[in-house]
C-alpha cells in the first residue's frame, strides 16, 4: 500500500506535478489529492494500487521497513547502451 507521504516523495524524485502523476496513473487529481492528504480522508484501494503502478513504472521502488517507509528511483543508466 502506498503512503501520502511515498507519493510526494515519489514525485519529487520523478519531478512530476498532481496533475502530471494523476494523468499518468489515469486517476482524477481529485482523488490524488485526497491520497497525498495528511488529513486521513478515505482513499479507494483502486486508486492506491493505479497510483503505486504509475509511480513503479516511471522507475520508483517503494520501500516499508520495520522502521519505516521510503522511495528509491532506480538508476537504469547501466542497462542502456551508448
Amino acid at each position: 500500500m502506498i503512503t501520502s507521504r511515498q507519493s510526494r516523495a515519489a514525485r519529487a524524485l520523478l519531478g512530476w506535478t498532481q496533475e502530471t502523476l494523476a494523468d499518468k496513473a489515469r486517476v482524477a487529481l481529485t482523488a490524488l489529492k485526497r491520497l497525498e492528504s495528511e488529513n486521513g480522508l478515505r482513499v479507494h484501494e483502486g486508486t492506491r494500487d493505479q497510483v503505486r503502478r504509475a509511480i513503479e513504472a516511471a522507475g520508483v521502488v517503494l520501500l516499508t521497513t520495520d522502521r519505516g517507509q521510503g522511495v528509491l528511483l532506480v538508476d537504469d543508466r547501466e542497462g542502456r547502451k551508448g
